[in-house]
């Protein structure tokens, strides 16, 4: 055991025996001055007590507000359309819950105080009521079907049919990093089969650049046949990118999410959107961008401002690193990046460079050396 461990386990010891000591000392107490008597004190002490914490635990819940608000994401606007919506829904709930819990709990430890032990008071033997019974069922179980009605609204909004226009952007997520693909020029993503995914020949996500043979197994995982794969001509333009994801202000964009290995969570925080990455089944989610990232940075007045991809699933020992970088440019800037960008097929297998064109006088040197060779060679 570490010194650390000891010291710890000495702390705890101590803190057991101090404990100890205390009830005893208590006890000793109550037996000199009588039980009743010191049940009595012990009842208005807690009592008080109840007050105090409450008060103390209002205050501290205010000043945490007042410390850390700014520090979240609530004081700024959704990047997002949906995420309007959602924000709306968060406000109406932690306004409900909110009036609830402060008048509960005002109510409860009040009551604590008031109607303490007392030898003048009696109980009040109280069952039931049905009438209340019915209301505080029924208000709490309508509130929470509204609530729950509206989620869903949005949630089938958000994974619904993006509009025509809507660019469509893949990532895929693997231990422990984003990869992104656009299509080409096509505007259609070419096939991939998971069995051609190599990352020394830049093929990170399997795409059919070539005819690939695949070994058909049966229910027991024994070989049935074979079936072949055509090369895909739509994957040979498409863009595969691992430093960000590129979107355009105002343009609805269209995520197509999947998983290289494990459950992972593309979580879009600043867009109050997220969706869960499962290997072999792909999930779709689409929004809209309000903001750029240069805007965002004026707004959160943050020069360092980057919209974040984070993965919410536990996914592995890195989880904690698998971080991406969204940027929300206007619909020039997009282009311009487009126009530099090469497809994956392109990086994994350069074109030869052509020679370079003759030039005039390269043209005439090369003559003299003819004639040179001629005379030299009759």
């Amino acid at each position: 055991m570490t010194t650390t461990g000891i010291f710890l386990l000495a702390i705890l010891l101590l803190g057991f025996l101090i404990t100890f000591q205390i009830a005893k000392a208590s006890e000793y107490v109550s037996v000199l001055k009588g039980e009743k008597k010191a049940f009595e004190q012990n009842n208005r002490i807690n009592a008080f007590l109840m007050v105090v914490f409450l008060v103390l635990g209002l205050v501290g819940v205010w000043w945490c507000n007042d410390l850390l608000y700014h520090k979240t994401l609530m004081p700024y606007p959704s990047a997002s359309e949906h995420g309007k919506n959602i924000d709306t829904m968060l406000f109406i709930t932690i306004g409900i819950c909110g009036v609830v819990f402060v008048i509960t709990q005002v109510l409860l430890f009040w009551f604590a105080y008031k109607y303490q032990h007392s030898e003048k008071r009696q109980a009040f033997y109280y069952p039931h009521n049905n009438k209340l019974e019915v209301i505080w069922t029924t208000v709490p179980a309508i509130t929470l079907c509204v609530l729950v009605g509206f989620g869903l609204f949005y949630w089938f909004r958000m994974t619904g049919d993006a509009p025509e226009n809507a660019m469509q952007v893949e990532i895929t997520g693997k231990q422990f990093a984003w990869i992104y693909r656009y299509p080409g020029k096509d505007n259609t993503f070419g096939k991939k089969y998971y069995r051609n995914i190599d990352e020394a020949a830049g093929n990170q996500l399997g795409l059919l650049w070539k005819d690939t043979t695949i070994i058909k197994y049966s229910r027991d995982h024994q070989p049935a046949g074979e079936a072949k794969l055509k090369a895909d001509p739509a994957g040979f333009d498409d863009i595969v990118d691992n430093t960000a994801m590129y979107l355009v202000k105002g343009q609805p964009v269209k995520l197509i999410i999947n998983s290289r290995d494990v459950i992972h969570d593309v979580g879009l925080s600043h867009f109050r959107l997220k969706m869960d990455a499962v290997p072999g089944t792909p999930t779709t989610m689409w929004f809209t961008p309000q903001y750029t990232t240069e805007e965002m940075k004026q707004i959160t007045k943050n020069p360092k401002f980057e919209y974040e991809i984070s993965c919410d699933q536990m996914c592995g020992n890195s989880h904690f690193s698998m971080k991406g970088i969204i940027k929300v440019v206007t619909p020039e800037e997009f282009i311009l990046w487009r126009a530099k960008q090469k497809s994956a097929y392109a990086l994994a297998f350069p074109a030869p460079e052509a020679a370079p064109a003759p030039t005039a006088d390269s043209t005439a040197t090369g003559a003299k050396d003819t004639v040179k060779t001629v005379a030299k060679h009759p």
